[in-house]
């Protein structure tokens, strides 16, 4: 891994069934994530991802791409919701490059978008190299 290299773009399927079965495993099942007409009354679009889910699923893309190396640091901002429609999914988009590499440790730049928009507002990870 050198400081330059870039990641094959990963895409996730994410659709209503996907929110509810994070809802049971997380544990957190806030109606905005499961019923639209909750989701509507506080002002979203729609039924929306999980933040934690769309997190998750960066990592996933950082355990795929560096071969399940130990993630020494992740974070990111919530910047945009992802919009679940209620037939079929939506897309979640994750691009990656190698920032730097120093005293073993690989910094990784994320982008992570839905519906053509950002969701992830400085995403990154930093990994063992």
């Amino acid at each position: 891994m050198n400081a330059g290299d870039r990641f094959e773009t990963v895409t996730y399927d994410v659709t209503r069934d996907d929110l509810v079965r994070y809802a049971v495993a997380s544990g957190d099942h806030n109606p905005i994530h499961q019923d639209q007409s909750v989701a509507e009354s506080v002002g979203l679009p729609g039924v929306i991802a999980h933040g934690m889910l769309t997190m998750a699923l960066a990592a996933r893309a950082v355990a795929e791409w560096t071969g399940g190396a130990e993630v020494v640091e992740l974070g990111c901002k919530f910047t945009n919701p992802v919009v679940v429609p209620a037939a079929g999914g939506i897309d979640v988009v994750v691009a990656g490059t190698v920032k730097k590499v120093e005293d073993g440790l690989a910094t990784l730049a994320l982008e992570v978008t839905s519906g053509g928009q950002k969701v992830l507002g400085m995403p990154k990870a930093v990994v063992r190299a």
